[in-house]
């Protein structure tokens, strides 16, 4: 995996732990695009909590932002979440294949 992508990878498991930033997150997934003070009005924290949260999905690469006026509005990056999703695929055919093994000589006869 290139350092790019394992980066990639863990700023976004890093960002995701925080309930409130997979909250930000999905209003703006249903949304299409929203403003701080939109986000805020559906998650029910304040625009400045708002703010520090889409800042920091901003760094991890999951949100950009494009100005509109007096607005700034927020859109979802799918990338890194893509990125992500392949990565827990590839961990979880690993896992697969080990516990097929394990089985397989659990159920050996003789053992």
């Amino acid at each position: 995996m290139p350092p790019r992508t394992g980066a990639t990878v863990t700023a976004v498991f890093t960002c995701l732990a925080d309930e409130s930033r997979r909250d930000v997150l999905e209003v703006l997934v249903q949304s299409g695009r929203a403003s701080a003070s939109a986000i805020a009005r559906e998650v029910g924290i304040s625009r400045q909590g708002v703010a520090k949260h889409l800042t920091l999905l901003t760094e991890a690469g999951l949100v950009t932002s494009e100005r509109v006026g007096r607005e700034v509005l927020y859109v979802v990056q799918p990338e890194p979440l893509q990125d992500a999703a392949r990565w827990l695929d590839r961990s979880a055919a690993a896992w697969d294949r080990r516990l097929a093994a394990l089985k397989a000589a659990a159920e050996k006869p003789g053992t």
